[in-house]
């Protein structure tokens, strides 16, 4: 019996992919909230797979009780809004506490039990995908997008630490799903440290980059500004390091008196008491650059883009960061950037940008500082950085996912389960810093 199911399995194409996305919408505008890379990969990655033939249905839980049940988000590609917890915006930490409800909703959804792949993303996912993917008869593909073992490893100040209850069911879902996707290998390293993960069930898979949207300005450099411009793209919470940015521009001034620094994000995530904007003005005007720094709401990409070109440096000095997928964009604007040396953003920015050890303002200020007043070295960086972009297409992404859904799929049923080992190699739980260190 097994047999043959094997083998009608292992005949049939993926034809239809269930995303899970329960704490975020690719809906969502990115940048506020707990909106962020995740949005931007799962849509862009999730129309690209309908234009090859595969629909996609996403799930994510209702924020609104105006929101239709099902909302197109391309063709092939379904957004459904399921009930879980109040139809009302929720704090991620609390989100957990609607799991179940989420589980029941997506077992009674009509489209329940006729999907090939079950693609989660994020830990709540996780947690919903390791028990509905069993019922349902088919494998499990995860992405974490970031992991809580590392968060806990690289805290801001003024953060607070992941919960137990995230770090027990990263780990319990990593062990349970057929495969593990990760943005870099930095992250495999880490997932085979902490987990006992096998490079057998781990592949990398980057992200990409939209190269009809993100590109240099066909005229030319956009300029206009009374001095230069520093950028800061991204949620507004200790671990992306908005407070660091603007102290980087404060230690700037005193070489460049006209520089500013344009802050484009929401308030999100615990740390919302010391990087929410007022906090962060409140920073800048007791560091004397009050004046200096315009701090934006998160805007749609197509405008992002003029933010990325009109700027002379982006910069990323994100405490972690699983992949640096702003500091993708901007390259691909030809925007130098300088970034924290961590490794999702090692991973992205090489020749296109400078990374920074630590966390010190002064060494950022002083990277910024060698693009800022060296026309020829910012041209050379602006060039490697547009040309490493164009070698990041989300194309590249979708093909590399389609040939993991096609693996796991002829794999199942007949892999054996992983074993929930839950130890580490080589006996004791690594420190943080050795988390950091070999996720490297």
């Amino acid at each position: 019996m097994s047999g043959s199911g094997e083998q009608v399995r292992r005949a049939t194409p993926v034809r239809r992919v269930a995303v899970l996305s329960v704490h975020t919408s690719p809906l969502d505008r990115p940048g506020t909230g707990d909106g962020g890379g995740l949005n931007v990969y799962v849509r862009e990655v999730a129309t690209r797979i309908a234009a090859r033939g595969v629909h996609v249905d996403i799930f994510t839980r209702r924020t609104d009780p105006a929101l239709p049940g099902t909302v197109p988000l391309a063709p092939g590609v379904d957004v459904h809004h399921l009930d879980a917890g109040p139809a009302a915006p929720v704090d991620k930490e609390q989100v957990a506490n609607h799991l179940c409800a989420f589980l029941l909703a997506l077992r009674a959804h009509p489209t329940a039990g006729s999907h090939d792949v079950v693609h989660a993303h994020y830990w709540l996912s996780g947690w919903v995908g390791r028990r509905i993917a069993p019922r349902w008869g088919v494998p499990l593909v995860q992405t974490f997008h970031t992991l809580g073992v590392l968060k806990n490893a690289t805290l801001a100040p003024g953060d607070t630490p992941e919960p137990p209850l995230r770090l027990l069911a990263e780990e319990r879902v990593a062990q349970a799903a057929d495969r593990v996707l990760v943005l870099t290998c930095g992250e495999a390293r880490l997932l085979h440290w902490t987990y006992g993960l096998s490079g057998a069930r781990l592949t990398v898979v980057p992200a990409g980059v939209d190269l009809d949207r993100f590109g240099p300005a066909q005229d030319g450099p956009v300029g206009g500004a009374p001095g230069p411009e520093l950028l800061f793209v991204g949620r507004l919470q200790p671990l992306k390091g908005p407070d660091v940015a603007i102290r980087t521009l404060a230690e700037l001034r005193r070489t460049l008196p006209t520089a500013r620094l344009r802050i484009i994000g929401g308030a999100s995530g615990n740390g919302h008491g010391t990087s929410g904007p007022a906090q962060l003005r409140a920073l800048a005007a007791e560091l004397g650059v009050g004046d200096a720094v315009q701090i934006e709401d998160a805007v749609e990409q197509h405008l992002l883009v003029d933010r990325y070109r009109a700027a002379d440096v982006l910069l990323a000095p994100s405490r972690s960061e699983t992949f640096g997928l702003v500091a993708l964009e901007a390259q691909a604007c030809g925007t130098p950037v300088v970034a924290a040396d961590v490794p999702g953003l090692e991973a992205v920015v090489r020749d296109g940008g400078v990374l920074v050890p630590g966390h010190e303002p002064t060494d950022h200020a002083a990277a910024a500082l060698t693009l800022l007043t060296d026309p020829a070295h910012a041209a050379a960086v602006s060039r490697a950085g547009i040309a490493a972009a164009r070698a990041a297409s989300w194309d590249r992404t979708v093909s590399r996912l389609l040939d993991v859904y096609a693996e796991v799929v002829s794999e199942f049923p007949a892999a054996v389960p992983a074993a929930a080992t839950g130890a580490a190699p080589h006996g004791a739980p690594p420190t943080g810093q050795q988390l950091v260190e070999r996720s490297a």
